[in-house]
């Protein structure tokens, strides 16, 4: 699969109110404070860890993993462009392990492993975030092979997430809810992007008679409500 290289680029998953919103989220379910050691897996351009450190003045810096070295990923962070199951035989440890919206990129034996590792890598009470679309009744505007093709990955999804409770086995869940308020014109260009990987291996006609399709469906502003499920895992 190509990678993906735009979802946190200029999104509402990049906007402060998103940013806020998910970290006041972490704040009820984590306890953290300036001894906090934090890993974010698949941290994209690490909006959100950066954004922790500024509030809690870490004594280690956030680090953040990722395959995609953007240009404009956060200075106030550690990056390593690195495979995550690689990054965690270093044997660090860590209070808070986020893994947002990164499991579709997994088979189930790939997965597996990251989690032995995860959990190795693991504090005393420290906890394991996963994060990832709503599989049911998703909300995310789509043209008709973009549904297709995200139906085809939620299902996906799915799978992985009883991978997850038979690996983690205490495990609690709950949601994180986004209400995205977004012009048609920023959507069309996001989707021009390939902001998600459902469009990443669609060709340029199939993303250009995909927009015409977007166009015609929704009104000037597309207003919807991203929804997360949250897996929690404490040791």
């Amino acid at each position: 699969m190509k990678k993906l290289k735009n979802w946190d680029n200029k999104t509402w998953l990049s906007s402060k109110s998103y940013i806020s919103q998910f970290n006041q989220f972490l704040k009820f379910r984590v306890n953290l404070n300036k001894n906090s050691k934090i890993l974010d897996i698949g941290c994209g351009r690490a909006n959100i860890i950066s954004s922790l450190h500024k509030k809690y003045k870490f004594k280690n810096k956030p680090v953040g993993i990722d395959i995609v070295k953007n240009k404009d990923i956060k200075k106030n962070i550690i990056f390593k462009k690195i495979d995550a199951s690689e990054y965690l035989k270093k044997n660090q440890s860590y209070d808070l392990i986020l893994i947002k919206q990164t499991i579709h990129f997994f088979t189930k034996i790939k997965l597996n492993r990251l989690l032995n590792l995860a959990k190795k890598n693991l504090n005393p009470k420290g906890k394991i975030l996963i994060f990832s679309l709503k599989t049911k009744n998703n909300k995310i505007p789509c043209f008709k092979k973009m549904r297709k093709n995200l139906e085809k990955s939620l299902k996906r999804d799915e799978v992985l997430f009883k991978v997850i409770k038979k690996n983690l086995k205490e495990i609690s869940y709950t949601n994180f809810n986004f209400k995205v308020n977004i012009s048609k014109q920023k959507y069309v260009r996001m989707i021009k992007e390939r902001y998600i990987s459902c469009l990443l291996n669609m060709n340029n006609k199939e993303i250009t008679f995909g927009i015409s399709e977007i166009k015609s469906k929704y009104k000037n502003q597309i207003k919807f409500t991203d929804t997360l499920k949250c897996i929690i895992f404490r040791k």
